[in-house]
């Protein structure tokens, strides 16, 4: 397992004011849990933790967390609060871990291959388990699970037992569970009858959602934060 090393440094005040100059320097509030313990409230260099995001599934990988002035910390992202309107991230929330201990993880499933029931027939691959959940060391966490899709004909189909994980990992889902299936090619008199040709399509209905502020993403963000202490 590649070794994934984000610094970051004590944030000792808090409150709506000091997370937006964080933020006009640089920086990201973020919060540390742990089991047993006082969580911890922290900054992180935005330029580095976008670089991660962009190189790593941050969600189901271990993160070596160096910070300033106390001994490292093993954590997973627990959660990570956007800014509605500008999609920027604005607070992560770390769950610290131990790399003895076994954890529950998701991690993406990818499909490798073309299905013979698609190349060949005109058939659909269904892709309907994007993530599988397992148990294992983090240690032995896999980057994805790849699967193999490529002998799959028309109504064949790959279940989560059907999947060969590693002998140290253990799927979590329900063996049953659908993550992949090659469907028929659709008709034309019921591609016709889907996209309802010949009848004047119903004007839809508009609803109107009140749009999230920045203001109340951060009130959220300092809110959950106050409550964990």
């Amino acid at each position: 397992m590649e070794e994934i090393v984000l610094e970051a440094q004590i944030r000792s005040k808090h409150g709506k004011s000091e997370a937006k100059s964080l933020r006009r320097e640089g920086f990201i509030p973020a919060v540390v849990y742990a089991s047993g313990k006082e969580s911890q409230s922290l900054k992180l260099n935005r330029r580095d933790f976008l670089h991660l995001i962009h190189q790593y599934h941050l969600e189901s990988s271990v993160i070596n967390l160096k910070i300033k002035g106390q001994r490292s910390r093993s954590v997973l992202v627990k959660d990570l609060q956007y800014d509605p309107v500008k999609e920027e991230v604005i607070h992560i929330d770390f769950q610290e871990i131990s790399l003895t201990s076994k954890i529950k993880v998701n991690v993406r499933v990818v499909a490798k291959g073309e299905p013979v029931g698609v190349k060949q027939d005109g058939g659909t691959l269904n892709h309907l388990l994007w993530e599988l959940e397992i148990e294992c060391l983090p240690t032995q966490i896999p980057e994805e699970i790849p699967v193999d899709v490529s002998q799959l004909k028309i109504g064949d189909a790959i279940h989560v037992r059907d999947i060969p994980l590693p002998s140290e990992v253990k799927a979590v889902n329900d063996p049953d569970s659908l993550v992949f299936s090659v469907e028929p090619p659709i008709k034309e008199e019921e591609l016709a009858a889907v996209s309802g040709e010949g009848e004047e399509p119903a004007e839809p209905e508009v609803i109107k959602e009140k749009k999230e502020t920045p203001e109340a993403g951060e009130e959220k963000a300092e809110k959950k934060e106050a409550e964990e202490k």
